[in-house]
C-alpha cells in the first residue's frame, strides 16, 4: 500500500484536524455494526465537497482505495476498509442546506442524522419517511448508500422513493449533479442507480429529498395469534380488504420471550406470534381504520388485541420491538443478524424452512419481521465468536437462509446491503450476465476499482452461458413471444450490424430514426402473475395499461399509473417515464416498478430486481430502464406495485380569472395535501360546468374519512384566502382531466417542462403570456407544466434558468433538439450507452445520448 509513503501529500490537502493517522484514532473506524473488520491507513473528515474531490483525485493518482463512511451503523461491512486505504468520514458534513416548506423538499449533506432531519421537518408538519432501526444515529448518506428501509416502508417506501437529486464525486474527482429538485428529469436515472450502490460508484456529498405531510393522527395496536401462520393470514386479509396500514410488524414467540425479559414491555409471550399494526391519517380516520383492522384480525383468530389509548402505551409497544438488538446482546457476546426478503404471502413457509435448518445446526434463533413487506430478520446467537467451528456453522446456516429466501422469490438482503458479508451469496440470486452488467456499470463509474473495493461482487462467479446467434435472423417487423426469442433475434441482428427500433403502442415516439429492424412488443403481453397478497403484478411489457387496469379492478386493485392514450403499454410508460398528476399520492413510475426482464443491446436476457418492496442486493438495475426510451435494452416484462382502489374520491374546483390567482391559491393548498392525488391548474374549458377562463382542481382519494377531512380543510383554507371552491364527488379527477387534455392534443407540438415545485409559479408566470387559450396544463404539486402549440424554445428559456428542463412529448416534426440542454451526467450516460451498446444499434436517436 502506497498510502503510508504519501501521507505528506495527503496532509497538504486538508487541515491537520481533518486527518487521522494514529493507530488509536483509527481503531474506531475498523468496524461497522457487522462482524467484519478492516484497518484503514488513514481517515479524512471533510467539510466541503471541494475537499472530497481533492482527496479522491489524490487517491486515484496514488492507487489508494477510498471508503465512504457515515455513522458506522451498517450491518454488512459496507463501511469497513477491508483492503486498507482511506476512509472518508462525513460526520462534519452534517448541515441541512435548504428546507423548502411549501415545495416539501430539503437539500442536505450526507452526515445529517436521519432522526435529526425527520424531527427538524416535523416542526413544520412534514415527514421524512425512511426510518431504519438505527435512525437515531444513522446518516442520510448511509441511508442512500444502503437504500435503507424500516418498518414504515410498507406504506411509504424506502429511501430511493424520496431522493430526487444527488451531488456526487466520481472516482476521478469530477463533481456531478444527478437529477435535481424537478421530478422525472429526462436523463438516465443515475440517482436511482446511485441509491443503494454502497459507495462503489461514487461519493455522495449532497442530496435533495422530497418530504410528505406528517399524518395528523396515528393509532397502534398489538395483536396476538397462536402461530406465525395465523398472523400471516391476518396480514393478507387486511391487505385484501383494501387497507394499507402505516406498518405491520411481526414477532415470534421466541423473540417475544427474549424481549420481555429485557424490556418488560408486556408482550404476549405465551402467543405463537404477535403483530404490531399502525394506522395513520386524519383524526376522524384512524379509529374507523383500526376498528376495521381489529375486526379482520378477530375474524382470523387473533387471541388478543390491544389498541394503545395513549402515547405512553404506543411507545411501550414499540419499545419492546425496538429492543431486539439489546435483548439479544444479553444472551450471547455476538449474534448474526440475517436480512432477507420474501413475498409476504410465503413468510410462514419460509420461517418453517429456516427453523428446520437452524435446529439441525443446533443453534438458537429469534425473529422479527417487517410483515408488511416480507423482510425477515433471524437473530442467530453466537455464544463463542472465537470458536472457528461454531462460526463456520453459523455462516453455513446464513447461506441456507439466503438460499431459502431466493428460492421463495425473494432477495438476500432487504435493507442491510451486500457489503462484504453477503457478496458470497450474490450467485444465489444472479446469473453470470446479471453480475456482469453490474460489473460493467462499476467499471464505467470506477475503472480503477478503488471505490469501496471488494464489496457487493462475489469472488467466485457462476459460469457464463454459451450462446449462438440464429442462423437466419427473423424478418422485420418481428414480434417475439418471449424475452429469450427477442434475445436470440437481437444477437443475430447485432452480428449483422442491423439497427433496431423498439415499437410498443407508439404513443410516445415523439422522434426516432428510421432503422432496418422493428422489434415489436405486441406479443409480449398479458398478466404473468398477480398476487394481491403481495401487492404486485407481473405483466408483459406490451400489455396495454387499460387492459391491465380492467383485470385488476375485479380484485379491487389497480396500478397507480395513468395515460392519455388507450394504446399505451406498460413498457412504453416505463421507458418514457410518463405518469399523471396522481404521482403526488402514489409515487413516480420509478417508485412503482419493482423488477423486470430485459433484453440488452447485445441480446443477453437479464432479470433485474425482484418483485418485493425491499431488495438492496446489488445495483438497482430496473431504475436504469425508467425513462431511457429503450436505448439500454428492451423491457420484456415488468413487475409493478399494486394499490387498493380508493374507497372515496372528491374534487374541489375553483373558477379563476387569472393564472396568477391560481398559482397563489395552489401554493396555499400545497400545505394541506395528505391524501391529495392532484393539484392542477388549467383552462376552464377543460373542466365541465366551468365558464371562467381558468380552473384550479384539487383531488383527494383514499379512505372516506380522510377524504372528507381533507376536502373540508382545503375548502376552509381556500375560502379564507378569498376563493370560492365547489366540492364535487362526481367531478373528474385532476389526473383524468390531464389525460383528456393531453389525449386531445393530436399531432400538435406538446412540451413537458419540469422545475422544483417551489419554482412552479415563476415558470408559469414566464410561459403563460406566450400560451394561447386552453393550451397549458400545470401540475402544481409535481412542478410540471405541459404546453400545446408553444415553441419549445419559449418554455426552455423559462425552465432552464430555474434548474429545470423542457422536452418534447409529441409532435416533434421540425424540432431539431428534443432536449435542449447538456446534463452534467452526459459523459457518464454516454459511457454507459457505449458499454452496453458499442455499435449504437439499439433504438438510435430516441434519447439524448
Amino acid at each position: 500500500m502506497r498510502i503510508k509513503a504519501d501521507l505528506a501529500g495527503l496532509a497538504a490537502l486538508v487541515a491537520p484536524n481533518q486527518l487521522l493517522t494514529s493507530p488509536l484514532e483509527l481503531l474506531t473506524y475498523e468496524a461497522d455494526a457487522s462482524l467484519d473488520r478492516g484497518a484503514p491507513d488513514a481517515v479524512v473528515l471533510p467539510r466541503r465537497t471541494e475537499e472530497v474531490a481533492r482527496v479522491v483525485r489524490w487517491a486515484g493518482a496514488a492507487g489508494v482505495p477510498v471508503i465512504a463512511r457515515g455513522a458506522g451503523t451498517g450491518l454488512s461491512g459496507g463501511a469497513v476498509a477491508e483492503h486498507g486505504g482511506l476512509i472518508l468520514a462525513f460526520s462534519r458534513m452534517n448541515q441541512i442546506l435548504e428546507f423548502d416548506e411549501i415545495g416539501r423538499s430539503v437539500v442536505v449533506q450526507p452526515g445529517v442524522v436521519n432522526l435529526v432531519l425527520d424531527e427538524h421537518v416535523k416542526t413544520r408538519g412534514l415527514y421524512f419517511p425512511p426510518d431504519p432501526a438505527s435512525g437515531r444515529t444513522a446518516t442520510i448518506g448511509g441511508n442512500i448508500a444502503e437504500n435503507a428501509g424500516g418498518p414504515h416502508c410498507f406504506k411509504y417506501g424506502v429511501t430511493t422513493n424520496y431522493i430526487t437529486g444527488l451531488e456526487v464525486v466520481l472516482a476521478d474527482g469530477t463533481v456531478v449533479r444527478l437529477g435535481g429538485r424537478a421530478v422525472d428529469t429526462p436523463e438516465y436515472d443515475l440517482v436511482g442507480l446511485m441509491t443503494g450502490n454502497e459507495g462503489t460508484l461514487g461519493i455522495i456529498t449532497e442530496a435533495s429529498a422530497r418530504l410528505l405531510r406528517d399524518a395528523p393522527a396515528i393509532m397502534t395496536a398489538l395483536a396476538a395469534f397462536d402461530s406465525v401462520e395465523a398472523a400471516g393470514r391476518a396480514v393478507s386479509a387486511v391487505i385484501k380488504r383494501g387497507l394499507v396500514p402505516a406498518t405491520m410488524e411481526m414477532m415470534d414467540r421466541k423473540i417475544m420471550g427474549i424481549l420481555e425479559d429485557y424490556a418488560h414491555a408486556r408482550l404476549p409471550v405465551h402467543a405463537g406470534a404477535a403483530l404490531i399494526i399502525e394506522a395513520d391519517g386524519y383524526e376522524g380516520s384512524v379509529a374507523p381504520q383500526m376498528d376495521e383492522i381489529a375486526a379482520i384480525l378477530s375474524e382470523h383468530d387473533a387471541r388478543e388485541i390491544r389498541i394503545a389509548q395513549t402515547a405512553e402505551e404506543r411507545d411501550r409497544i414499540w419499545y419492546g420491538r425496538k429492543s431486539a438488538a439489546g435483548a439479544m446482546a444479553r444472551l450471547a457476546p455476538a449474534y448474526y443478524l440475517v436480512d432477507g426478503t420474501v413475498p409476504r404471502s410465503v413468510l410462514a413457509a419460509t420461517l418453517a424452512e429456516i427453523n428446520a435448518v437452524v435446529e439441525a445446526a443446533d443453534l438458537r434463533v429469534g425473529y422479527v419481521f417487517h410483515a408488511g413487506d416480507g423482510n425477515l430478520h433471524p437473530f442467530i446467537l453466537i455464544p463463542d465468536p472465537a470458536d472457528p467451528a461454531l462460526m463456520a456453522r453459523v455462516l453455513a446456516v446464513g447461506h441456507d437462509v439466503m438460499r431459502i429466501c431466493v428460492e421463495k422469490g425473494g432477495s438476500i438482503t432487504g435493507e442491510h446491503g451486500v457489503g462484504s458479508e453477503k457478496r458470497h451469496y450474490m450467485p444465489l440470486m444472479y446469473a453470470y450476465d446479471e453480475l456482469d452488467v453490474m460489473q460493467q456499470i462499476k467499471d464505467v463509474f470506477d475503472p480503477g476499482r478503488l471505490l469501496n473495493p471488494g464489496k457487493i461482487f462475489p469472488k467466485e462467479w457462476p459460469a457464463p452461458l454459451a450462446r449462438q446467434p440464429l442462423a437466419v435472423p427473423p424478418s422485420s417487423p418481428y414480434a417475439p413471444q418471449t424475452a429469450q426469442h427477442a434475445g436470440e433475434a437481437v444477437r443475430a441482428w447485432v452480428a449483422a450490424g442491423r439497427r433496431i427500433t423498439i415499437e410498443g403502442g407508439g404513443t410516445k415516439a415523439a422522434a426516432r430514426q428510421e432503422t432496418d429492424i422493428i422489434l415489436s412488443t405486441a406479443q409480449l403481453c398479458g398478466i404473468r402473475n398477480c398476487s394481491v397478497d403481495d401487492l404486485v403484478v407481473t405483466a408483459g411489457a406490451g400489455t396495454r395499461l387499460a387492459d391491465l387496469q380492467a383485470e385488476l379492478a375485479r380484485d379491487g386493485m389497480w396500478v397507480p399509473l395513468a395515460s392519455p392514450w388507450a394504446a399505451s403499454t406498460l413498457g412504453g410508460i416505463v421507458a418514457a417515464n410518463f405518469n399523471a398528476p396522481l404521482r403526488m399520492r402514489y409515487g413516480n413510475v420509478r417508485d412503482i416498478l419493482l423488477a423486470g426482464s430485459a433484453v440488452l443491446p447485445d441480446g443477453r436476457v437479464i432479470r433485474a430486481g425482484r418483485p418485493v418492496v425491499k431488495n438492496v442486493a446489488g445495483y438497482d438495475l430496473p431504475k436504469l430502464f425508467v425513462g431511457s426510451y429503450g436505448t439500454l435494452g428492451l423491457l420484456a416484462d415488468v413487475s409493478l406495485k399494486l394499490a387498493p382502489l380508493p374507497r372515496a374520491r372528491e374534487s374541489l374546483i375553483v373558477p379563476l380569472d387569472s393564472v396568477q390567482e391560481g398559482m397563489r391559491w395552489g401554493r396555499v393548498l400545497l400545505r394541506v395535501c395528505l391524501v391529495a392525488s392532484a393539484l392542477v391548474l388549467c383552462s376552464g374549458s377543460c373542466v365541465p360546468r366551468v365558464s371562467a377562463p381558468y380552473a384550479l382542481i384539487y383531488t383527494a382519494e383514499g379512505m372516506p374519512e380522510d377524504v372528507a377531512a381533507e376536502m373540508a380543510q382545503a375548502e376552509a383554507v381556500l375560502r379564507a384566502a378569498g376563493a370560492h371552491p365547489s366540492r364535487q364527488s362526481e367531478a373528474p379527477s385532476g389526473s383524468e382531466l390531464w389525460a383528456e387534455w393531453l389525449g386531445a392534443a393530436g399531432p400538435a407540438l406538446t412540451v413537458r417542462a419540469g422545475v422544483a415545485p417551489k419554482d412552479m409559479a415563476r415558470l408559469v408566470a414566464a410561459v403563460a403570456p406566450s400560451v394561447p387559450n386552453a393550451a397549458f396544463f400545470a401540475d402544481i404539486a409535481s412542478g410540471q407544466l405541459f404546453t400545446r402549440g408553444v415553441p419549445v424554445e419559449t418554455t426552455r428559456a423559462a425552465a432552464l434558468p430555474l434548474g429545470g428542463y423542457a422536452v418534447v412529448v409529441r409532435g416533434a416534426a421540425g424540432v431539431s433538439d428534443r432536449w435542449g440542454y447538456r446534463p452534467e451526467s452526459l459523459d457518464v450516460m454516454l459511457a454507459l450507452k457505449r458499454r452496453l451498446d458499442p455499435a449504437g444499434l439499439f433504438n438510435p436517436g430516441a434519447f439524448i445520448v
